[in-house]
């Protein structure tokens, strides 16, 4: 979810990965549901990766969502900075369908603001530009 909304917030213009410590074959269904229901977005494309696949790869910033990823996170070449946000993972809330579509949507939401929140300090509006959409 976060590497479509920041893509979209930043309108293609950054290079945005997204992966996980234990990725699954597919996104989850009701990932994929939130971010279109919500803003619109289509996960097409997009796949489960696993970050030792990127672990060769350098990047400006590595942001973390949940405290498993940010423990199972490799150090990334080019001293990239490192941000945590520790958020509930939502594929792993329980109840009935509607409280875990809930979950997601939760999820998603949380990342737009952190997101828009985060592209909006000066350090990064600087960094790239006018790209972000806020």
């Amino acid at each position: 979810m976060a590497e479509a909304i920041l893509r979209h917030l930043t309108r293609g213009g950054v290079d945005v990965r997204s992966a996980g410590s234990d990725p699954r074959p597919e996104i989850h269904p009701l990932a994929r549901e939130a971010v279109r229901r919500l803003f619109g977005l289509d996960l097409s494309g997009q796949s489960p990766k696993s970050v030792g696949a990127l672990a060769s790869e350098r990047f400006d910033y590595v942001i973390t969502v949940c405290d498993r990823a940010a423990a199972a996170c490799p150090t990334f070449p080019g001293g990239g900075e490192r941000i945590h946000w520790g958020l509930p993972d939502p594929a792993e809330a329980t109840g009935s369908d509607r409280e875990r579509r809930q979950a997601f949507e939760e999820s998603a939401e949380d990342l737009m603001r952190r997101l828009r929140a985060w592209l909006a300090l000066p350090e990064v509006a600087r960094r790239l530009g006018s790209v972000a959409e806020l």
